[in-house]
């Protein structure tokens, strides 16, 4: 374990208690640290983490180090109902500024990039049960894995339409936001570069006259035009993979594009090893990074990192976290139990663990550290 994390109960305890002073058993801060501390244990929803707590042999040490004033937790129906009422707003916005110092507390090296990137993720088990706005929209840390902002996106419109809220949320200055075709849009590169970040994007059909004048240029194959170069080959799970990046300058006075400085071809040539099996993609992109601040080998390693908010986070809660099985729909609790699966996720990154089932097997054995680490 490397680092010592900002004490998360500290943060959880500004989440406002929506209930009615009256009648209340258990402290809010104390509910939502109780199902952080589940969730390290391997408890994948409210069910669980109420059965979780009911079957320590230390229940009444327990319960009083997570703040609860009564010799008994909250049950199942306590949480659901409890849940289903926090705040979203309030609780997304809390837990971005406890990822945001965490991520100070760990800067990035001298002349270091720092880039996030920005995907979306549906709740499907809750989505097929008719919650609403089950489609969350994220900002993640290439670096250190952590989600820094997370909203949900109204059922009437898409990411597109949500993404100048979360822009509008997260700080932009001195990062690089990478992000999938969908998001490649003019109003969002603006926005960026206004707010002093970078970009890297991708051209596709969504934008086909940008895609075919990067194509073009490609296409020519002249050398004069290419800028820089960098491969890379990896061997694993079965495959065989290669990609090829190529930049060009040769449209900064061409393009009418906000902040571009370069454009690239991405080629990924990827050999099933077993079957032989061949595939072969090319996709083309532009950046607001110059060549003295990116050059083809970055590129071709920022290209690649926003893929991990795909398999360090979103595979990490879909199947890990049993976050695509949960059919919750009651209220907004789909994203309060998606923003808390966002936190302990960020505890495991945090803490240096590099297999998060690993760290559930520790915390399920060792329920004293889990407790410790968020605070408690």
């Amino acid at each position: 374990m490397t680092y010592t994390i900002r004490p998360l109960i500290d943060y959880l305890a500004l989440v406002g208690d929506p209930r009615a002073r009256r009648g209340v058993r258990h402290p809010l801060p104390s509910i939502l640290c109780l199902c952080c501390v589940a969730l390290l244990g391997g408890a994948k929803n409210p069910r669980a983490m109420a059965q979780w707590w009911r079957h320590r042999r230390d229940l009444g040490a327990f319960l009083e180090r997570l703040g609860f004033t009564r010799e008994y937790g909250p049950s199942q129906a306590t949480l659901y109902r409890i849940l289903a009422l926090i705040p979203i707003a309030q609780l997304e916005a809390i837990l971005q500024q406890w990822a945001e110092d965490n991520l100070a507390q760990l800067p990035p090296a001298a002349a270091e990039l720092e880039p996030v990137a920005l995907d979306g993720k549906t709740l499907r088990g809750s989505r097929r049960q008719g919650a609403v706005d089950t489609h969350l929209l994220s900002a993640f840390s290439h670096r250190l894995g952590l989600t820094l902002c997370q909203l949900a996106v109204p059922d009437a419109t898409n990411e597109i339409g949500a993404l100048p809220d979360l822009l509008a949320t997260v700080v932009i200055a001195g990062r690089v936001f990478t992000m999938d075709a969908l998001l490649t849009q003019r109003s969002a590169a603006q926005t960026i570069v206004d707010e002093q970040g970078d970009y890297v994007m991708y051209a596709k059909d969504n934008q086909p006259t940008l895609h075919d004048d990067i194509a073009q240029l490609f296409a020519a194959a002249d050398p004069e035009f290419i800028t820089d170069a960098a491969t890379t080959v990896d061997k694993g799970h079965g495959r065989l993979e290669r990609r090829t990046l190529q930049t060009s300058t040769a449209l900064q006075d061409y393009l009418d594009w906000p902040g571009h400085q370069q454009v690239f071809r991405l080629d990924r040539y990827t050999r099933i090893l077993k079957t032989g099996a061949r595939q072969m993609e090319t996709v083309y992109g532009l950046t607001s990074l110059a060549p003295q601040r990116a050059g083809a080998a970055d590129l071709l390693a920022l290209t690649r990192g926003q893929w991990g908010i795909e398999n360090r986070s979103h595979w990490v809660r879909d199947v890990t976290l049993g976050e695509d099985l949960s059919q919750v729909r009651q209220g907004r609790l789909p994203q309060v139990m998606a923003a808390l699966r966002n936190a302990v996720i960020a505890v495991i990154r945090l803490l240096g663990f590099r297999f998060i089932p690993d760290a559930l097997g520790y915390f399920a054995a060792r329920p004293s550290e889990a407790l410790a680490v968020i605070g408690c």
